[in-house]
C-alpha cells in the first residue's frame, strides 16, 4: 500500500491538504476514514496515520477496492512527510564496487525545512562562493515509533515504509561538503525533495535489494542497488536508535552509491525512483545562472552501465 499527501487543484495552492493511496493512475481519497485523527498539520496527520495504521489497514483495502481514484491531472501531490520531526542521513554507506575495510557507520541531521515534494523546486543558495551542488538519490526508511534501542534482530518493528530522497549537496571541491560541515552543505532550504509517497514495509521483503535511479533532464545518472549498502537497513535501525529515541514519521535516508554524481543548475529537472515507491520528479532553480561540467563521477570498478558508457566515452572525471 502507498500512502500519499495531496491537494485538489480546483481548490487552488491554499486549498486542504488531503490523504490519499497513491496508484499509478491516481490517488484515492481517504479522508472519511480519518477526519477524527489530528489535522493540525499534514505532518501531524501522517504520523496520526502511521501510528494508528494496522487498525486503518482493513477499511482502506476495502475502500481501495471500490472507491473512486482521483486522476493526477486533478491532483497536486505534496511530500508525504512535509516535516519530519528529524531526517538522519548516512555519510557515504556504499562500499561503490570498492574492495577496502569497512568504514565507520556515520551519519548527519539534515533540517526538516529542507523538505519538498513532487513537482516541487530545488532553488540554489544566491551565495558567490564556489559551489558545485550535486544530487544524490537515497531510499528514505519512514520510521514507526517510538523506538529506542532496537536490535538489529528486531528492525522491522520500527519501520512503517519506504520513499525517496534525493539528498542536495553543497560542495566546494570533489565530495568535500561545503564548508566542511556535512550538514550545512546540505540544509538549505528545499535540499531535501521526499516522496512521492509511502511504501508500506510489508511490501518489501527486503530493503537492502532495491533498485535506485536518477535522471537529470532525461539523463540517466544514479542506477545502483540498495545490496551494495555497507552498513545495512538493520544496522542502521540498531545504531540510530541506540543515539536517539526515533519516532513516527522521521527518516532514515541511506546514503548514495557516489557512481554518478553530477551537477544540478538552472532550468534542470531531478527524477528519482526506487523499485515499489514510485518516481519523484522536481525542477531546479538558480538565481544566480550558473553552470558546471555535466560529466559524472565514474569509479574505477563501477558496473553502473551509465557510468561505464561514460569512462569508455571518456566524459567521467
Amino acid at each position: 500500500m502507498r500512502l500519499a499527501l495531496f491537494h485538489r487543484i480546483s481548490e487552488g495552492a491554499t486549498g486542504a491538504v488531503y490523504p490519499g493511496l497513491y496508484f499509478d493512475d491516481g490517488v484515492l481519497d481517504y479522508q472519511e476514514l480519518v477526519k477524527e485523527m489530528d489535522h493540525h498539520s499534514p505532518q501531524s496527520l501522517m504520523v496520526d496515520i502511521i501510528d494508528h495504521f494496522d487498525a486503518l489497514r482493513p477499511d482502506l483495502e476495502r475502500l481501495a477496492r471500490r472507491g473512486r481514484r482521483i486522476p493526477f491531472q486533478e491532483v497536486r501531490l505534496r511530500a508525504p512527510l512535509p516535516r519530519p520531526g528529524k531526517m538522519l542521513n548516512c555519510i557515504g554507506n556504499y562500499w561503490e564496487h570498492q574492495s577496502r575495510d569497512p568504514r565507520p557507520l556515520n551519519m548527519f541531521l539534515k533540517s526538516p525545512d529542507a523538505v519538498i515534494g513532487p513537482d516541487d523546486t530545488i532553488v540554489l543558495p544566491n551565495f558567490t562562493e564556489p559551489y558545485v551542488f550535486q544530487h544524490e538519490a537515497e531510499l528514505g526508511v519512514v520510521i514507526k515509533g517510538p523506538a529506542k534501542e532496537v536490535s538489529r534482530a528486531n528492525w522491522r518493528k520500527a519501520v512503517f515504509g519506504y520513499t525517496c530522497v534525493i539528498d542536495v549537496s553543497a560542495r566546494a571541491e570533489g565530495r568535500s561538503t561545503w564548508r566542511q560541515g556535512s550538514w550545512m552543505g546540505k540544509s538549505f532550504d528545499t535540499f531535501g525533495p521526499v516522496g512521492p509517497c509511502i511504501l508500506t514495509a510489508d511490501e518489501v521483503d527486503d530493503p537492502n535489494n532495491l533498485e535506485v535511479k536518477f535522471w537529470n533532464s532525461g539523463e540517466l545518472y544514479h542506477n545502483y542497488s540498495t545490496n551494495d549498502m555497507e552498513h545495512r537497513v538493520p544496522e542502521l535501525i540498531e545504531w540510530a536508535s541506540t543515539l536517539m529515541t526515533l519516532n513516527s514519521g522521521d527518516i532514515i535516508s541511506c546514503g548514495t552509491n557516489h557512481e554518478g554524481l553530477g551537477p544540478l543548475q538552472d532550468g534542470d529537472t531531478a527524477e528519482i525512483e526506487v523499485q515499489g515507491v514510485g518516481k519523484l520528479t522536481v525542477g531546479v532553480r538558480d538565481p544566480l545562472k550558473r553552470s558546471w561540467p555535466r560529466g559524472v563521477y565514474v569509479g574505477p570498478n563501477s558496473t553502473n552501465p551509465a557510468t561505464v558508457a561514460a569512462r569508455a566515452a571518456g566524459q567521467g572525471r
